[in-house]
């Protein structure tokens, strides 16, 4: 009965892993079809992840075009409060950009590959750089919640990896510098002339949707972490699967369960990501400025 049991795990792990490929291989086709139909066509260099309550940037994009995800085949349908789900093409500081207004999370379906279709739909459109932000929590007792963190680094605690099931070697994605040095330093360069604090850290990936425990928070803070969250990790792997850079944002929403007798909810990351959300747009607007100026 267990040798039973464990060949039909077996047998559905492998149809969920040829549905994902399957899944992909025929979803980035229709969603850039229905892309074409709504006008927005390629090239197009830079995009970006627009994390809980920071989706408002897109609203300031010129001649936008928005298409919602349920539109595109292949696009998760995100049931995250704070996500408008969303893809915007349109003029930011000067450049022609792509944002995505919320993202899906692992913890909604239990699929790392959640935004393959979407990052693979970008690159398609011609996207080589990508921008993601997010909210998160803080470890460290001098970035209080509102600051903003350029990551350098990142741990996956969860142990969960898009790239499971691919079989070709280009699933042996190296990790060292995943998170491009070049755009790092344009980021902190565009802080500076935006007059804009930002910091340097790593981000632990926990796969949620519950926070994180006091005990957690302390073994995050020896390994190493100085931010945690739920997202971003499994999108910068396919991200760099795609051969795309990547640079990535956090802004720190509350400190991590326990500090300060912290107890964090989601009411909370949502208020403090809008209140905090005007410092990362500007950051955003400068090194948008930056790279069309390039």
């Amino acid at each position: 009965m267990q040798r039973q049991t464990l060949f039909c795990q077996e047998k559905v792990l492998a149809y969920n892993h040829i549905w994902f490929f399957f899944k992909m291989t025929v979803s980035k086709p229709a969603a850039l079809e229905t892309l074409r139909a709504h006008g927005i066509h390629g090239p197009i260099g830079t995009a970006i992840v627009l994390g809980t309550g920071l989706g408002p940037l897109a609203d300031e994009a010129q001649n936008a075009i928005a298409v919602p995800f349920s539109a595109l085949p292949g696009f998760p349908h995100s049931g995250v409060s704070g996500h408008a789900a969303r893809l915007v093409v349109g003029t930011v500081a000067g450049l022609r950009v792509a944002m995505l207004q919320g993202r899906a999370h692992y913890y909604e379906r239990g699929d790392p590959r959640a935004m393959a279709v979407p990052l693979e739909t970008l690159a398609a459109l011609g996207v080589h750089t990508l921008v993601l932000t997010n909210a998160c929590g803080g470890l460290r007792e001098d970035w209080p919640p509102g600051s903003l963190v350029a990551l350098n680094d990142h741990i996956n605690y969860s142990g969960m990896d898009p790239l499971i099931g691919v079989t070709a070697d280009t699933r042996f994605v190296s990790m060292t510098n995943a998170y491009d040095p070049r755009l790092r330093a344009r980021m902190l360069q565009a802080a500076q002339i935006a007059g804009v604090k930002l910091q340097e850290g790593v981000y632990m990936w926990f796969s949620g949707p519950s926070f994180e425990t006091p005990a957690e928070i302390r073994m995050a803070r020896v390994l190493g972490a100085d931010l945690v969250g739920m997202s971003t990790v499994p999108e910068v792997i396919l991200a760099r699967h795609l051969g795309l850079r990547v640079a990535a944002v956090s802004l720190v929403t509350n400190f991590g369960a326990g500090m300060h007798g912290s107890s964090p909810s989601h009411g909370e990351t949502k208020e403090v990501a809008a209140r905090g959300g005007e410092a990362l747009k500007a950051l955003i607007r400068e090194f948008l400025r930056t790279t069309n100026d390039a």
